[in-house]
C-alpha cells in the first residue's frame, strides 16, 4: 500500500509519525473517490425536509402574483395627497386578504386595506392606520403621511421563468415554503444513500446483557445511529460482530451488497491494522489508515467491491471526531449536496490548553457568551479518546493546527461549533 507521510518538521518530533497522513490531504482523498448517488424519486414538499434536490425549480408565475400591501391601512392614489395640508378622503370600501375590493379608486377617495390585501386599481400607496384619522366614512392625514414601502409589487420575491433552487441544494424549512410558494406539491430529489454500520470487538456487550471481566457496553453503535440518522440516510444496523477475520468478512460482504456505505468502529488500531486492510484488499481496495490527528489516528478509507469504507477507530471519542471530519463531509456529497463546509471561527479562549505538536487535534470546548456579550469557548477538561462525557458536555471542536503546543488563556482558536454539526 503506497502512503504519502507529512514532512518532518522539528517542531513536531513529540508526536509524529511518518507513516500519518496530514487531515486536509487525507480529506482531499475521499473528495477525489467521492461518486454522488444519481437516482432520483418525487416526493410532495411535506417529505422533502433534509433531502437533497435533483433538479432546478424556475417559478411558473411571479410571486407574489399581484400588487398587495405591506401594512394595515388605507390605499390610494398618491395624486389624492396633494403637496400640503391635511387632506380628507372619502372611505368607498374595503380590500381584504383574499377578498380584494372589486372597483377602481378616483381621486379622492381611499379604501380600507389589510396587510397582504390586493392593491385595488387607481391605487398605488398605502398610508399606514397610525398616520390617519378616521371621522365616519372619510380620513384625514397629512399629505406628506409616510407611504414609501408599503406596497408589494408583483415578482419582488421571484420573477416568473427565473431560477428559484438549483440541484445539489439541501432543502431547509424556508425551502418548503418557497416551493409551496411557486404552487409545487412535489419535487425532486436525490434517493437515500444507504450506510450499513457495524461495531468489532469480542469485549463488546449489548445493553441488558450482563456484563463480564472485562466487557464494556457497546456505545459506538448508538452515536453513530444518531449522527447517520441526523443526515436523513436509510440505516442498516449489522450489530456486533465477532473480532475474528471470518466474522468480519462475512459482515463487509454482507454491507457492500446492500449499502452504499460501510462504517465499522473498531478493529483498526495500529496492531489490527494488516488484518482489516488484508481484507481490504482481498475485496476491495484501501486508500490509507491512519492519519496525524488526535483522537483519530487510525482510520481506515477504502472500498468494498461497490461501497466506500469508513473504519473507525474504537475509542468513543475518536469515532465521533473522525465521523464530524470525514464520514458526514463524504456522506453529504454522496447524497448529492453540491456544498458544505464546517463553519468554523476564531474566538478567545478563557482556559489555557496543552498540546503535543506532530498531529492536528480536536479538542472538546464550550462555546459561550462572557459578561459583555461576546463569544468566548472554554476545555470541557480531559480530553482522553475514552472520556465520551466530554462530547455530551461540548458544544464545539477546539482545532489546533499539526505544529502547535497549544494556546494560553485569552488566545484566539478555532472553534468548530456542533450546531449544524451533531
Amino acid at each position: 500500500m503506497a502512503l504519502e507521510s507529512i514532512n518532518p518538521d522539528p517542531s513536531c518530533e513529540d508526536d509524529y509519525d511518518p507513516n500519518s497522513m496530514p487531515v486536509e490531504q487525507a480529506i482531499a482523498r475521499i473528495e477525489r473517490a467521492l461518486q454522488p448517488v444519481r437516482e432520483t424519486e418525487s416526493v410532495a414538499i411535506r417529505a422533502a425536509l433534509g433531502r437533497v434536490l435533483a433538479a432546478e425549480v424556475t417559478a411558473p408565475f411571479d410571486v407574489p402574483p399581484h400588487r398587495n400591501s405591506a401594512r394595515d391601512g388605507y390605499a390610494l392614489a398618491s395624486a389624492s395627497l396633494g403637496e400640503s395640508g391635511v387632506v380628507e378622503l372619502d372611505i368607498v370600501g374595503t380590500s381584504w386578504a383574499g377578498h380584494p375590493y372589486p372597483d377602481a379608486v378616483a381621486a379622492g377617495q381611499c379604501v380600507r386595506i389589510m396587510t397582504g390585501a390586493a392593491m385595488p386599481d387607481g391605487a398605488d400607496v398605502v398610508v399606514m392606520q397610525e398616520h390617519v384619522e378616521v371621522d365616519g366614512a372619510l380620513i384625514r392625514c397629512n399629505a406628506d403621511a409616510p407611504t414609501a414601502g408599503h406596497v408589494r409589487h408583483p415578482g419582488e420575491d421571484l420573477r416568473a421563468g427565473a431560477a428559484v433552487m438549483a440541484p445539489g441544494k439541501l432543502l431547509q424549512p424556508a425551502d418548503l415554503g418557497v416551493l409551496a410558494s411557486v404552487g409545487l406539491a412535489e419535487v425532486r430529489v436525490y434517493r437515500r444513500l444507504r450506510v450499513a454500520f457495524f461495531s468489532t470487538g469480542d469485549e463488546l456487550r449489548g445493553i441488558g446483557q450482563p456484563l463480564g471481566p472485562g466487557d464494556i457496553y457497546d456505545s459506538n453503535r448508538y452515536t453513530l445511529h444518531g449522527m447517520l440518522t441526523r443526515l436523513g440516510v436509510e440505516l442498516i444496523d449489522l450489530g456486533v460482530v465477532a473480532d475474528t477475520r471470518e466474522a468480519v468478512r462475512d459482515a463487509f460482504t454482507n454491507a457492500a451488497a446492500v449499502a452504499d456505505v460501510i462504517v465499522s468502529s473498531g478493529g483498526v488500531s495500529v496492531g489490527d491494522a494488516d488484518f482489516v486492510t488484508g481484507l481490504l484488499d482481498e475485496l476491495g481496495s484501501v486508500n490509507f489508515w491512519k492519519i496525524a490527528m488526535k483522537p483519530g489516528r487510525p482510520l481506515t478509507f477504502g472500498h468494498v467491491h461497490g461501497a466506500m469504507f469508513f473504519g473507525l477507530p474504537g475509542n468513543p471519542v475518536s469515532v465521533m471526531v473522525t465521523f464530524y471530519q470525514f464520514v458526514k463531509p463524504a456522506l453529504r456529497r454522496l447524497s448529492g449536496e453540491a456544498t458544505w463546509v464546517a463553519n468554523r471561527m476564531r474566538v478567545p479562549l478563557t482556559t489555557p490548553i496543552k498540546k503535543q505538536p506532530g498531529r492536528m487535534e480536536f479538542q472538546r470546548g464550550v462555546l459561550k457568551l462572557d459578561a459583555n456579550g461576546q463569544t468566548e469557548v472554554a476545555s470541557t477538561g480531559a480530553q482522553g479518546s475514552h472520556i465520551l462525557n466530554s462530547m455530551s458536555l461540548a458544544n464545539c471542536f477546539i482545532v489546533l493546527p499539526l505544529a502547535s503546543t497549544g494556546a494560553d488563556a485569552g488566545e484566539l482558536v478555532e472553534v468548530e461549533p456542533f450546531e449544524g454539526l451533531v
